[in-house]
Order: structure tokens, then sequence, then C-alpha cells
């Protein structure tokens, strides 16, 4: 994520812990996991009305609910938040849509608790080649079962099928809910902010194709893991889109007038950037010049970066 806003999105009266209804077969539980890369926290996304439910994305544990701290053995906190939400129901599954610290290490506490399988996104834990831009990968991840793009699980009242989204990690999913036409977009689209597409893993092509992808889907809705629902999707991806291609015309722009190195690319081309984010800004710059590498648009030597 690379944005940071001072504006409340939510009302008072909805705060980390409490359940929110968003349409019949949809709720949320917030976490207590607010900051510059998580926005107000990671929402975890209840599916299902009847007898049994989903929870996607079961989130963070305990302590290590914000960067840089360290996830403590149960994070009894928003796991007790999600069973009290989901209370005289049985959880069918749990799914998670990546592998980032703040959205998949509560799926083992939750598990033990309710006894459902854990389902979704590849396990993946990657070492990065430079400082980390959002939160570090889950080494714990163990799925019971993994989703391939179309796979499905179902419940009573509800079917998700999984699409593969890959590029701000190689693991991302999202899920699409088939009986209202929502869709769970994880990291990949969110209304608040731009991905941060962080190499090795995370790659530009692949971050761009996915964006094409749904923008070529005809959801109705989109309930990222931060931030506020997105009722004008294709809009809403259209525009990213848009974005990105600006930022590649901008860096070839700076190539173009001999800026070689990417911390002098981020300070001309994100001008008012929260200084927290600048790391996540270079991540994406470096994302953006291995994909024109890969076009032969650019080159790198040793005194950096060039047009080719």
């Amino acid at each position: 994520m690379m944005a940071v806003t001072d504006e409340k999105p939510w009302p008072d009266t909805i705060r980390a812990g409490e359940c929110e209804l968003h349409e019949p077969l949809v709720r949320r539980v917030l976490a207590p996991n607010p900051s510059p890369y998580t926005f107000t926290g990671t929402q975890t996304w209840i599916v299902g009305a009847g007898r049994d439910v989903a929870v996607i994305d079961p989130g963070p544990t305990g302590s290590g609910m914000s960067i840089g701290d360290p996830p403590d053995a149960n994070g009894a906190g928003h796991v007790d938040a999600i069973l009290r939400a989901v209370e005289g129901q049985r959880v069918a599954a749990i799914l998670c849509t990546h592998t980032h610290r703040d959205h998949s290490p509560a799926a083992t506490p939750l598990k033990a608790a309710t006894g459902a399988p854990i389902i979704g996104c590849a396990p993946l834990a990657l070492q990065d080649d430079g400082p980390r831009a959002d939160s570090a990968f889950d080494p714990d991840y163990a799925p019971d079962r993994v989703l391939a793009d179309g796979g499905r699980v179902a419940g009573d009242g509800w079917t998700l099928e999984a699409v593969a989204t890959p590029g701000h990690t190689s693991n991302h999913l999202c899920f699409a809910l088939v009986e209202s036409g929502a869709l769970f977009t994880g990291d990949h689209v969110m209304a608040w902010s731009t991905s941060v597409v962080s190499p090795p893993d995370g790659d530009m092509a692949a971050y761009m194709a996915s964006l094409q992808k749904l923008y070529d889907r005809d959801d109705r809705v989109y309930y990222p893991a931060h931030g506020p629902a997105v009722t004008k999707p294709r809009q809403l991806v259209r525009g990213m889109l848009g974005h990105r291609r600006q930022r590649e015309r901008q860096i070839l722009r700076e190539l173009e007038k001999g800026t070689a190195a990417i911390p002098l690319m981020v300070s001309h081309m994100y001008k008012g950037l929260d200084p927290r984010l600048t790391g996540a800004a270079g991540r994406s710059v470096l994302a953006h010049l291995l994909d024109l590498k890969a076009r032969g648009l650019v080159r790198v030597r040793e005194e950096g970066w060039e047009l080719a």
C-alpha cells in the first residue's frame, strides 16, 4: 500500500473488533492494526448467513498487528472478535488472499478454535532483496487446500470462486462471491491506495495483467482488505491502469533527463509523500524498471539505470 490519509473513513460507531453487516451474505470485522501500510487495519470478511460461514483474511496475530512488531503466540484479541461474530454458526473454511503478515497468521489459531480447514492461496516464504515496504511474509502459513484459478469452496447459501491475481505477491488470490457479484480483492485493488509491488516476489507485469483481468470482469462491488468498499469497480481499475502507465512514463522521462538512481526518481516523482512510505515508493519504481528492462526499454549499469 502506498498512501496515507488524515481523513477518518469509518463512522465513530465502527471500531476494531465490532461486526458490521455490508450485505446479507457479507460481514466485516476490523483488526486493530492501523498503520501507514494497513490504513485503518486489516478487514476480515465473513461470508454466509446460514448454518456455516467462510472467513476471508483472518488477519494478524496479537502484538504483531503493526508493521515492525513481532507476532505473539496466539493473537487472541482479533480471533476472539471473529469467534464472537460467528457465534452459533460453523466456520466451514478459512480463506487467505495472500500470506503477508497482516493477512494470514490468525488462520492458525482460528483453525485451532473452530476445526475449519485453511483454504486459498499457496504458501510462500521469501527473503526479500531489499528493505520491506509492507508487512513481511507469514512463514508459518500451512493451507489444507490450495485453490487454483477458478477453484471453488461452497457452504450454506454461498459459493466463493478463486480469481488468481498475481502481482502484489505471486500467490495473491481474489475471491468472487457467486451469489451476489461481490469480489474480495485483498491487497490487489483498494480504494484508499495503490498496492506496493515489491520485487523479487512482486511483479509489475503480472500486476498489470491481473488488473486487466479484473477490468474484463463484471463484478458488482469490491471488498478490499483495507479501506472502503469499491462501488464502481471497473472505473477504479481503469484509473489504476492509467496511473501505473503514467508512472512508467514518468520513469522514462527521468531517465531521459539522466536520473539514474531510484531514490532520486522517488523524490522527483512522489511530491508530498509521507516519509514513512519512501521505501515503498522505491520498491514500486524498481518493479517498473524491471518490467521496462524485460521489455528492452531500459538497462542497468554500475552507475545506475538508463534508457536502452
